[in-house]
């Protein structure tokens, strides 16, 4: 029981250590330049204290299932001899993982708002989605083959810059904004672990060189799909 309640214990003040300075200029600014009706100010002080709770029930389940499960199926999925199941649970695992991200649901549904239905917030969802699960899979690729990493960040980023070029400039901006938000608080982490324990059961694979630089490649992804989705759909 102790143990439990120190782990907490952590967990809630890395969520205090997290948010405290947003809620401190917050407030600052409530009492000298903003001054927000009361009613508005006390919602933002009890959803703050609703944020701390889901973050750190949100953290405690990241830590407690999400990355031993993930190390789990990364170095179980070798042992099934399966090259064409490894790609495809790597691809699952990113599609599904940035379908449930936080960050990717926020800004699909602001573009939905924002364009008035005219870009659907589900479909950007769905495209973003596909493209992390298809750069995770090749993420998963380049841990088994040894591909060293900086010819494929080389070979992605040009891609994305030779397609900005054709892209519509409405769509530019919200590319490089899938790439940002797609390697959140829930994907982050289930791709390391998963990465991690692919390369722990390969001989010869360091898992701090194969586990680490994939989540800048797998961003990439929703770049260009959405770029692609730009190009379809103009």
């Amino acid at each position: 029981m102790r143990i439990v309640l120190q782990f907490l214990k952590e967990k809630f003040l890395e969520v205090i250590k997290a948010i405290a300075p947003l809620i401190i200029v917050i407030c600052v600014l409530q009492f000298t330049l903003v001054r927000a009706p009361a009613s508005l100010f006390l919602q933002f002080l009890l959803a703050c204290i609703m944020v701390i709770s889901g973050m750190m029930l949100f953290f405690v389940g990241i830590d407690v299932g999400v990355l031993p499960m993930g190390r789990f199926i990364g170095a179980d999925l070798p042992q099934r001899g399966s090259l064409l199941l490894i790609v495809a649970m790597a691809f699952s695992v990113g599609f599904t993982t940035t379908v449930a991200e936080p960050d990717v649901l926020v800004l699909s549904r602001q573009a939905d708002a924002i364009s008035q239905g005219a870009i659907s917030g589900n479909i950007i969802l769905y495209v973003m989605a596909i493209g992390v699960g298809f750069f995770v899979a090749l993420a998963m690729l380049r841990i088994i083959y040894g591909f060293p990493m900086v010819y494929l960040l080389t070979a992605a980023y040009s891609i994305v810059i030779v397609l900005s070029f054709f892209t519509p400039v409405e769509f530019v901006p919200l590319a490089y904004d899938a790439g940002s938000v797609t390697t959140g608080a829930l994907t982050a982490p289930v791709v390391i672990a998963l990465a991690i324990g692919l390369s722990s059961v390969l001989a010869g694979r360091s898992s701090v060189s194969d586990g680490f630089g994939l989540l800048g490649f797998a961003s990439i992804g929703p770049i260009i799909a959405v770029m692609i989705m730009g190009m379809v759909l103009h």
